[in-house]
């Protein structure tokens, strides 16, 4: 019995079983009865409309798992990633080249199987409910976007990572660890002006009044900013959402045009000193801190697996490498990253209550903060009732009702 195997086999079915269950008690936990915080901001009919949106959704997810999971299975058990190398080991271009073509087809076809689930997503759920507006051109030219940039980033990464294991030995994953924290800053410093013009259309904002507000706003906090834009967030759906990009005096507040459309001048200000509070609270140096130190975790691990024979047989593959060792050991990880995840989780959540609160005190207009809550809420068909356990294991913020009692509690006291 290779027990390399049985732990994979449970991992994989494990995660299934868990995510099953929560998305089970999730539904469940749906409440017919809407929320009086929320009267005025749903009628009846789109109250239904979002409990349906969720359930729909969820249905959708344990069909694609149920799917996925057993097609992951029988591909581990009849020596499929064996299959790959094989292709890739017939082109004799030596290890990292080797190493690229098997990632690199292994990852093309994960993607064209998952390619019917994304349609079904953005144009039969999505477009149900009146979010989609992404035309199958725009869709078609995002995946192969995606792609380029996979094989660019993706590609050099992986380069770098089986250059250091395959050269230097015991301490590879030390080196390999500062080389990723160090490209990952790097591709953080360019994103704004490179990576995300390919995907969208920033602007300056036009709309001087909001503009005025919110610059008067970032000079009282004493925030350095390059200039606030607007995002063609409409191209593809009609939620909406605001945040911040790059770092020091080259930051960025980038609006979604649909956030801009819907939302008073207070709101918008409210949802932009929520950001800041981030900056303020030094929220994103502490997030960046811990993926770093996690990635060095998850490189040190990886370290003790790499080439182990082992865990080779248990994929059924003849020949050892570097570049598939990466691959098996990323099963192993899974609870491990699940543990990291929780907490990083609850880390963000008591982040995002922070966040409000600065926003709240700061701009000294908590109405608006919590209608800007509500209207986002409504217009994006948010679940306002989510169980517990899943807000445990995978909510980021927490939910909009816990948010807008914590703003009520600070102002009431106050």
């Amino acid at each position: 019995m290779n027990y390399y195997l049985v732990a994979i086999l449970a991992i994989l079915i494990g995660s299934y079983l868990l995510d099953l269950i929560v998305d089970i008690l999730n539904v469940r936990n749906v409440k017919t009865g809407l929320p009086e915080e929320f009267e005025g901001y749903y009628d009846d009919e789109k109250y239904r409309t979002s409990q349906e949106y969720l359930k729909e959704n969820t249905r959708f997810g344990i069909i694609s798992n149920s799917i996925m999971t057993p097609v992951t299975v029988l591909f581990i058990i009849f020596g499929g990633f064996n299959t790959f190398d094989h292709y890739a080991r017939s082109f004799d271009l030596g290890p990292i080249a080797t190493g690229l073509i098997f990632s690199g087809a292994l990852m093309f076809v994960s993607h064209i199987i998952h390619l019917p689930f994304s349609i079904y997503d953005t144009f039969v759920i999505e477009e149900k409910y009146g979010f989609n507006k992404t035309t199958p051109k725009t869709f078609v030219l995002d995946i192969l976007k995606s792609w380029l940039l996979a094989v660019i980033i993706g590609g050099t990464i992986l380069s770098v990572v089986l250059w250091f294991f395959e050269k230097v030995g015991e301490w590879a994953w030390l080196y390999c660890w500062i080389a990723t924290v160090i490209f990952q800053i790097f591709i953080m410093f360019i994103a704004p002006v490179v990576i995300m013009p390919i995907f969208n259309k920033f602007t300056p904002l036009k709309e001087e009044r909001l503009k005025e507000a919110i610059e008067s706003y970032a000079d009282s906090q004493g925030f350095k900013m390059k200039g606030v834009y607007t995002m063609d967030g409409s191209k593809r759906s009609t939620k909406s959402n605001a945040f911040f990009t790059g770092f020091g005096r080259f930051r960025r507040i980038v609006l979604f045009d649909t956030l801009v459309e819907r939302h008073s001048i207070e709101e918008l200000v409210s949802v932009l000193a929520h950001e800041m509070g981030h900056y303020k609270k030094k929220h994103i140096l502490k997030a960046m801190l811990i993926a770093i130190l996690t990635t060095g975790v998850m490189f040190y691990i990886l370290s003790l697996f790499i080439n182990n024979r082992e865990l080779f047989e248990a994929f059924k593959m003849k020949e050892t490498s570097i570049y598939a060792s990466l691959f098996f050991f990323g099963f192993l990880y899974t609870p491990i990253e699940m543990i990291f995840s929780i907490f990083g989780n609850l880390m963000s959540r008591r982040h995002e209550y922070e966040a409000d609160l600065y926003a709240v005190e700061t701009y000294k207009n908590p109405g608006s903060m919590i209608s800007a809550l509500k209207k986002l809420t409504a217009e994006n068909l948010s679940n306002l009732t989510p169980h517990p356990l899943k807000v445990f294991l995978s909510y980021s913020h927490p939910p909009v009702l816990e948010r807008i009692k914590a703003i009520k509690g600070v102002t009431n006291s106050n």
